[in-house]
């Protein structure tokens, strides 16, 4: 772990509650798919974009929202994602050889891109990137966990759908408006709800080795807490984003489409790196997280998402830590994410 283990005011549906993070590590699962992802420790690899805005500078909680989104639990699931490692290995096309040599060549061009940036924040940030047009996966400093804040919900929601899938039901009425509000507010007594009634940790974990993500320690007391790395969450992404997942294509859809109706003054974060960064964009579906730690005073925030960047689709999550402000925190994740993504570029 590199970050020391403070109290934190964190979300619970009767209030903040204090908690500390747990380490914990559970194992990869193959997928079935033609493609690797390959990413680099903290000597360097390729990155995301952020952009855009700052919201309020209150520990991550929001209104309400609305969504035309549904949830749906029909047609079959795609394979396992494919699950990455913190070392280079190939990613896809031609052969072996080729497919290495653009994953190093990613990793040298991201990091000369972000390490500037990421030095003179004293190597408090983590970028991991996947070009879905190319196969290339790159990521720097990737080795580290973060804790997650707010884009823990993404995975609260990704869970509750699998496990609809897998008994065949689809969402109430209740869980749709909760979700909307969760993803698109970052609601914490909508995701509080969401995170009990899905069964907390004991569903999740589960359902993230499905997912492949083996660096997530979900902290069961304050989901909030719960640790994480940049490459776990470019694999996190790849459940919502590509056909390689086991979420049905109608389960991905539901998701995308709550966000990209974040509500505006959360649209910063990955979205600097898309081709437009407007509040009105579509070329970006993100989820942000946000938190100050108690003892410090001291902010973790975080983006992860989708870009469209020169013609390119690229998932991104940017993590970082000890940030003096929100706003200086969302300065350096936008700065590093736009230098990552456009390294591979």
């Amino acid at each position: 772990m590199r970050m020391p283990k403070l109290k934190s005011v964190i979300f619970r549906a009767a209030g903040p509650v204090r908690s500390k993070p747990v380490l914990f590590a559970v194992a990869a699962v193959l997928a079935a798919a033609a493609i690797a992802l390959a990413f680099v420790g903290s000597d360097g690899s390729a990155a995301a974009a952020p952009a855009a805005a700052a919201s309020s500078a209150s520990a991550d909680t929001a209104s309400s929202g609305s969504s035309t989104a549904s949830g749906a639990t029909d047609s079959s699931s795609a394979s396992a994602s494919a699950s990455a490692s913190a070392s280079a290995s190939a990613s896809a096309s031609a052969s072996p050889s080729a497919s290495a040599t653009a994953t190093q060549n990613a990793s040298t061009a991201l990091a000369n891109a972000v390490a500037g940036t990421v030095s003179a924040d004293d190597k408090n940030v983590s970028v991991a990137v996947e070009d879905l047009s190319s196969g290339t996966t790159a990521g720097y400093n990737v080795t580290d966990d973060y804790v997650t804040a707010s884009i823990v919900k993404l995975d609260i929601l990704s869970t509750l759908l699998y496990d609809h899938q897998k008994d065949g039901t689809s969402m109430t009425s209740d869980e749709r408006d909760l979700a909307t509000k969760m993803i698109e507010n970052s609601d914490n007594d909508a995701a509080s709800a969401l995170y009990d009634d899905v069964g907390g940790s004991s569903a999740i974990e589960p359902a993230n080795r499905v997912f492949g993500l083996t660096d997530t320690e979900v902290d069961d007391s304050a989901f909030g807490d719960t640790t994480t790395t940049a490459t776990d969450q470019v694999k996190l992404l790849r459940q919502v984003f590509t056909s390689d997942s086991v979420l049905t294509s109608a389960n991905r859809s539901y998701i995308q489409n709550l966000m990209s109706h974040v509500e505006t003054d959360q649209r910063w974060g990955v979205s600097a790196a898309a081709d437009d960064t407007s509040s009105s964009a579509d070329d970006y579906m993100l989820k942000n997280g946000w938190l100050p730690r108690s003892a410090t005073d001291l902010w973790e925030i975080n983006s992860i998402g989708e870009v469209q960047h020169d013609g390119h689709t690229y998932l991104v999550a940017v993590l970082s830590a000890q940030n003096s402000s929100m706003d200086s925190g969302i300065d350096v994740i936008q700065k590093v994410a736009k230098e990552a993504v456009d390294a591979l570029g």
